[in-house]
This record gives structure tokens, sequence and C-alpha cells, in this order.
């Protein structure tokens, strides 16, 4: 059994960690207040795009001709992973990691042997994990959380775009954790370019044919509109995985807290026992002296 003074040290370190914990709870709370209200406000807008791109990219012969919808061989690939700078957010970033590595695997092994596969980190996390792993990482936008906004954001996009464009690169991926609720986030991995079509946004175009008035022109409006929502997708899943981290941060810590507690509750019950064994002890050699001198 550890000595009164050992407990009495595990029990302070341990209430020092949960009120750190709880601390830690009550800011990941207070940012995902912000974060929340942020995607719950950026979501219809972005459907809505999508829908707008489709409805009439479907009927305009220069959609077919965009840089950004030419189906190329996969030879060069580019995956973009959406994770956090710091960690203590239970298997929020783990989850992103696993989900890009399997596909790699699955997807792009071939190209993964010639060392055709590139990660552009969005994320500390992401990009320190596949550095590990050896595999090429473009780090260029990593601290984006730092200065998390729309206009940072919107370089990135317009670099991968450039990239896409210039022929770096035949596919973009992009994996990302969409916000659910404070304890769901669920792991997506969607084609960013080529873009393809969307299945939902295209059952919602009306069958019956329907004569529109563009000003300016149609093929203008589809290629100003393509870039736009692919910014847009990108800006979306930065903030889908911001909400998500804290989201996450806040259980873990909730949960790192309960378990403090439970912890402190056997450590306390080791303390009493430690104590009463030591005061037993002691009336035992008061006891056997007094006992001893009688007999003297």
């Amino acid at each position: 059994m550890a000595s009164l003074k050992e407990v009495r040290n595990r029990i302070t370190s341990v209430n020092s960690t949960q009120q750190i914990t709880k601390a830690m709870k009550m800011v990941a709370a207070a940012k995902l207040r912000r974060a929340q209200d942020a995607i719950i406000q950026m979501r219809p807008y972005a459907k809505k795009l999508g829908e707008m791109l489709a409805t009439v990219s479907a009927g305009a012969e220069t959609a077919a001709d965009s840089p950004f919808k030419q189906v190329r061989l996969v030879e060069k690939v580019l995956i973009v992973t959406v994770t956090s700078d710091r960690g203590l957010c239970g298997a929020f970033n783990t989850n992103v990691i696993k989900a890009a590595a399997a596909l790699i695997q699955e997807k792009y092994a071939a190209q993964a042997a010639k060392g055709n596969v590139e990660i552009l980190a969005l994320g500390k996390k992401g990009g320190e994990a596949f550095l590990r792993r050896g595999v090429t990482v473009n780090t260029a936008f990593m601290d984006v959380y730092s200065r998390l906004s729309f206009g940072v954001v919107k370089e990135a996009a317009e670099s991968i775009m450039a990239d896409f464009q210039a022929g770096k690169y035949d596919v973009v991926e992009l994996v990302f954790n969409e916000f659910k609720n404070v304890a769901t986030q669920i792991i997506r991995a969607d084609q960013l370019l080529p873009i393809a079509a969307n299945p939902e946004a295209l059952m919602k175009m009306p069958t019956t044919a329907t004569n529109y008035i563009f000003e300016p022109a149609e093929e203008q409006i589809v290629q100003d509109l393509i870039p736009k929502t692919l910014k847009i997708q990108l800006y979306r899943a930065v903030l889908e995985s911001n909400a998500s981290e804290h989201g996450a941060r806040m259980t873990a810590m909730d949960k790192a807290t309960e378990n403090a507690q439970d912890l402190l509750k056997a450590l306390r019950l080791e303390y009493n026992r430690s104590r009463q064994a030591a005061i037993t002890k002691e009336i035992l050699e008061i006891v056997g002296g007094a006992e001893a001198l009688s007999q003297g």
C-alpha cells in the first residue's frame, strides 16, 4: 500500500489536472458556440450555390469545357487534410489521418508507390503525422487556423485550382470532419477536383424545360460560379472542421473531468485506508510498549 505522502501528492496532482480539464471544457464550449453559428450560417449558402451551379451548368455547353471539369488519367494526386493545430480532442485528428491513409491505400496505392501522392495540410496535426510517415506534405497553409478567414482559405483554394489547371495534379481529394453535434463528427472524403456532377442538386432540378434569361451571358456565369463554388466548398470544410474540433475537445475534456473525479474517489478511499492502517499500527505499538513496561 502506498504511503500517505504519496497518496496526498497524487490527490493534489489529480485535483490540479481536473481544474485544467474543467477550464478547457469551458473554453471549448465558448468557442464552439461561435464556430457552430458560423457553419450554420454558411451551409444554406454553400448548398444553394451548388444547386445554382448544377442548374446552370447542365444547360451550358461551356461548362463541360471548364478546366476544372476535365477528367484526366490519374497519375498525380493531391489530398487535402483538414485537422486541428492542437490535440486533447479525442480521436478528432486521428480519424482524419486514418481516413486519408485509407484513401491512399485503397484508391491511390499505385500512385503512392511512385511517390505521386501529396498532402496539403490545413492544420498542423495532419501535416506532422504525414511528415513522420514520409509522405510529401505541402505546409504552405498548415497554419490556417491561426489566421482563420475566408481570405486565407481563398488563397489555398486558388493555389489548388492553379496547380490542377497547370496539370500538377490530376485529382484533388478533400478529407475533413463534418459537424453533426457536440458529440458526433462525421468523416467526409469528397472529390474536390475535377468537379463531379452533384446527384442531389440534379434531382432537385425541374424536369420540364425552363427558359432562363441570363445577365451576363450564361457561359460567363458558369465560368465565374465554378471557382467561387470551389472556394466556398473548401471554406465550408474548414468551418465544419473548426466546429467539430471544439465539439470533440469539449466532449473529451468533459470525459476527462469525470475520470478525474472517479480517480479522486478511489485515491481518497485509499488515503483513508492507509491513514486508518497507520493509526491502528501506532495504537498496537503503544499497547505493546505499555504491556512490556507493565511486565517489566
